[in-house]
Order: C-alpha cells, then sequence, then structure tokens
C-alpha cells in the first residue's frame, strides 16, 4: 500500500517483561511480635477476682474481731415508748432486765420482744438496737373492747387475753361464746351494735350458743331498762332490721313495759312483757311487719 509505513513498537517499559528463570518474588517479613503467640490473661483475671474476694473477706473478719471488744459495750439505757395506760415501765423493765445484762451485739431482741408480748396487756412489742449502748422498745397496749365470759377481755381483734384484775371492767359488754367462736362474737357484737345505737340501745350481753342460737339484752339506758332479744341461728342483720322498723311504729312507746322480743319468726315478732305490767302471761303478742 502507498503511503504506507511500516513501524516497529516497542513494548512499554515494566510490561510483559519476562521473569528470568531462577527469581523469586520478595515479600516483607512480619514483626516477630506478630508472629509469636499472645497470652490469655482472661484465665489469671478469673481467677484473680475470687482469691481478692477471699483475701477481703478475710481481711474484713479479722478487723472485726479484732475490733469487736472495743465496740460491743454493755447495756446502760432502756427507753420505753408508747402511750402506756394499762401497764408501767418499771413493770416492763423488771420483765427484761435478765436480757439487757448482755452487750450490745450479744443482746436476743427477739427473746426479748417474745417476753413482753407475753405481758397480758402488751398487744405488739418492737425492740431494736441504738447505738452504742441503747435498746428502744415500743409498746402497743391492748385495747380492751368487752369481757369474754366471767375470765377475760377481748380487744378490739376479738382476740382474747387475761389481766389479773377484772373488777374494773364491769362496764364493759360480756360476750359468750364458744372458745374457737371469739372473733365471730366480737364481729357479730360490733355489727348489732351500729345497729341499735341510733335507738339509744347499747348492747350489755351478746351470746353465741353451743348449737348456733343467738341471744343479745340491752343496756339499761335512755331507751327504757334492758331487753332481752332472741334473734335465733341466721339472718340477723334482718331480723334486727325488721326489729327497728316495728319498734318505731309499735313498740316504742310499749319498751318500759317489755321484757323481752323474740325475733325468730319468718315475718313477724313476739313480744313478751314485764310482769307487773303484762297483758297476758299465756300467750306473748304477736306483732307482723
Amino acid at each position: 500500500m502507498q503511503g504506507a509505513m511500516l513501524r516497529h513498537q516497542q513494548p512499554a517499559p515494566g510490561r510483559n517483561k519476562p521473569v528470568p528463570r531462577g527469581a523469586s518474588r520478595m515479600v516483607a517479613k512480619e514483626p516477630l511480635s506478630a508472629r509469636l503467640p499472645k497470652a490469655n490473661f482472661n484465665v489469671f483475671k478469673r481467677l484473680l477476682w475470687p482469691v481478692l474476694l477471699v483475701v477481703a473477706g478475710f481481711g474484713a473478719y479479722e478487723g472485726a474481731q479484732r475490733l469487736m471488744p472495743y465496740a460491743d459495750r454493755p447495756i446502760t439505757k432502756i427507753a420505753v415508748q408508747g402511750d402506756l395506760s394499762y401497764i408501767s415501765q418499771q413493770a416492763v423493765q423488771q420483765r427484761i432486765a435478765p436480757y439487757v445484762a448482755a452487750s450490745f451485739f450479744t443482746v436476743d431482741l427477739a427473746s426479748m420482744r417474745a417476753e413482753l408480748e407475753q405481758m397480758p396487756w402488751i398487744a405488739h412489742a418492737e425492740v431494736r438496737r441504738v447505738w452504742p449502748d441503747e435498746v428502744v422498745i415500743r409498746l402497743e397496749e391492748q385495747l380492751p373492747v368487752a369481757r369474754w365470759g366471767d375470765e377475760a377481755l377481748l380487744n378490739n381483734q376479738g382476740q382474747a387475753f387475761t389481766p389479773r384484775e377484772l373488777a374494773n371492767y364491769e362496764h364493759l359488754p360480756q360476750l359468750f361464746g364458744p372458745q374457737r367462736a371469739q372473733q365471730k362474737v366480737m364481729q357479730q357484737y360490733q355489727v348489732l351494735s351500729q345497729m341499735l345505737r341510733p335507738m339509744g340501745f347499747s348492747i350489755a350481753r351478746l351470746e353465741l350458743r353451743e348449737r348456733g342460737s343467738w341471744f343479745l339484752t340491752t343496756g339499761a339506758g335512755s331507751a327504757g331498762p334492758g331487753i332481752e332479744l332472741l334473734l335465733g341461728r341466721d339472718h340477723l342483720v334482718e331480723k334486727m332490721r325488721r326489729f327497728i322498723a316495728i319498734y318505731d311504729k309499735t313498740l316504742k312507746e310499749q319498751i318500759t313495759n317489755i321484757a323481752r322480743i323474740d325475733l325468730r319468726y319468718a315475718n313477724g315478732l313476739a313480744v313478751g312483757w314485764r310482769e307487773p305490767n303484762a297483758p297476758t302471761t299465756a300467750q306473748p303478742a304477736v306483732a307482723k311487719n
């Protein structure tokens, strides 16, 4: 071809240059620290903490044993707190005298509390230490609400307790019943008492007999002399409501002549009159609602 020129192209330097035989590629060597195995300290850490805890616990124990003779002082102060009406602080201190002979750390607070709560007039006791040599006692007295039979009193929770003297509590209502029914009788007393109070009646005696029948005697007061209510076994609240309704309509004017009222009827009641003014002795009058 005309005008054509052939040129011999030289290969670019560094490209496709034949590698001489026997030559090897140069590789950078890793530092010696990278090639050595690394030390694993996790195992040492896991073993170190238990050892440190044991050492610390042992040191604390030894320190406490050495300081105990200096910190454990004799009990020199007894503080009795609470509103006390039936027992004296002197009686309390005499009761716990065998316990306070111990030192601050060795005094048996649980036994002291149990001993105090065995006193008839103490319902609840709290005992605590106050550094460096004091024991504080907080007392809650029994709240007598009624007499239980002839030998005990009942608190507001229906729990019986027996003080030494009962002569000063004859003004309290007297409740009777099986020994296992103390709380039941107390609860029934509270309910019936609230229902009778607006009428001017109070409860002088409430009895639950073994067969389950209830008998109530009101106290003498502004409403008149006491009367006996025979309530039967069940539905006491309904029977009391019936009595209140008939009382306001019919019985209020004659209450001074009434000795007892029998509420064991389904729809009415029977009235028993007092002897001097009894209109009939054979059959009581029956009032229907």
